[in-house]
């Protein structure tokens, strides 16, 4: 296998399931992704990080041990796709780890991300490419989202590209006009948050549990308050803006309104799914009548009650996975990451500023030498 040819992609999302990896080939046509698969985080690990994300106020100590513990997974879990795929190090070029975001803050211009990238290059002996957002950000960008100049490299169509990942986000495919895109709001952070609380489960497979509530039209209202959905674009967004301690109080709010009612937890959970519906829609409002198809990628995409509803509002779009594309959902951002990496070491442009609102393209990533360098 020629050295020069394979890369790794690495993607840990706001819904903390676990890390996406990649090993593709971008020099043949059409590109070759020869393993994708998603590992799930240990129970422990996993709520280690989703303690430190959900914290107001963190300790630098549990912030440098969970930074720690998690670039030993990452390179552990790298080390073991690759002997299981039949690779050795040597046959790799580059990893491209976007880490895990714990604060994303770009009023304030910050963005910072965990999985340490000195630990992934020295135990795996393979150059990494890490800390994407903060030159976008530097740049006077708002450092998200990434993908979409990935997605400008991949589809060769005009088109719209959603991911419903933790976050939902779009890109906006023009034949002859800068790539644009944006992030629309929570898309399963807050179903994934309510059905574990309640159910103990995950994910709401398939949408079941939500297609069994009826929504609740007022707290649909009060949760699209949020000044979020009326803020124009570049702009993006995280578990800062969207998270359970904002929706428990939106709830209290809403009982308050109606003498302390109970509302029943299936019909707040088929709420939340219209809400990520819904506020994918009316972000894509002014930009439907260019396109003709919408391709969903990210975890959300087997979320079948919430392509069902967002089907209902986007009616003339035609809807399909981003399989369709030869693009598996789930690794779409993965394989970003591996294609980011390879921009970077390149020395070439991987962010879109029509996007970000950089003031220009910039090769974004800090390389950290592999082996022994």
């Amino acid at each position: 296998m020629a050295q020069a040819q394979w890369y790794i992609g690495l993607m840990s999302g706001t819904s903390l399931d676990g890390v996406d990896i990649a090993v593709v080939n971008f020099a043949e046509q059409p590109h070759y992704c020869h393993t994708a698969v998603c590992v799930a985080y240990p129970q422990e690990l996993r709520c280690a990080i989703a303690q430190v994300c959900r914290a107001d106020t963190i300790t630098f100590h549990n912030l440098a041990s969970i930074h720690r513990q998690l670039g030993e997974f990452f390179a552990a879990t790298i080390e073991r796709v690759l002997q299981q795929a039949g690779f050795n190090a040597t046959d790799i070029m580059a990893i491209g780890s976007h880490g895990q975001t714990v604060r994303h803050d770009d009023k304030e211009g910050f963005s910072y991300q965990i999985g340490d990238p000195h630990i992934i290059a020295e135990r795996t002996k393979i150059v990494t490419v890490a800390d994407f957002r903060p030159r976008d950000m530097a740049a006077g960008g708002k450092g998200a989202p990434l993908v979409c100049a990935f997605h400008r490299f991949w589809f060769d169509e005009q088109c719209i590209v959603l991911n419903i990942g933790g976050m939902a986000n779009v890109t906006l495919l023009y034949d002859d006009s800068p790539v644009l895109g944006f992030d629309t709001g929570p898309g399963n952070v807050l179903m994934n948050s309510w059905i574990d609380r309640h159910l103990h489960r995950p994910y709401d497979a398939q949408g079941e549990w939500a297609s069994e509530g009826t929504v609740i039209d007022d707290l649909l209202e009060l949760l699209l308050a949020h000044p979020f959905f009326t803020a124009p674009p570049p702009k993006s967004t995280g578990r800062e803006s969207f998270n359970v301690a904002w929706l428990d109080e939106c709830v209290r709010q809403w009982g308050d309104c109606h003498q302390g009612t109970q509302a029943l937890a299936q019909d707040i959970q088929a709420t939340l799914a219209e809400l990520t519906a819904i506020s994918i829609a009316h972000a894509l409002q002014r930009y439907v009548d260019d396109f003709k198809r919408l391709y969903v990628c990210g975890g959300g995409t087997y979320n079948t009650h919430l392509i069902r509803r967002l089907s209902a509002h986007m009616p003339s779009l035609d809807i399909n996975p981003s399989t369709a594309k030869g693009i598996d959902p789930k690794q779409m951002e993965a394989i970003a990451f591996a294609w980011m990496a390879q921009r970077r070491l390149e020395g070439k442009p991987n962010n879109a500023p029509s996007v970000t609102g950089a003031l220009g393209e910039r090769s974004l990533g800090a390389i950290y030498a592999g082996g022994e360098q």
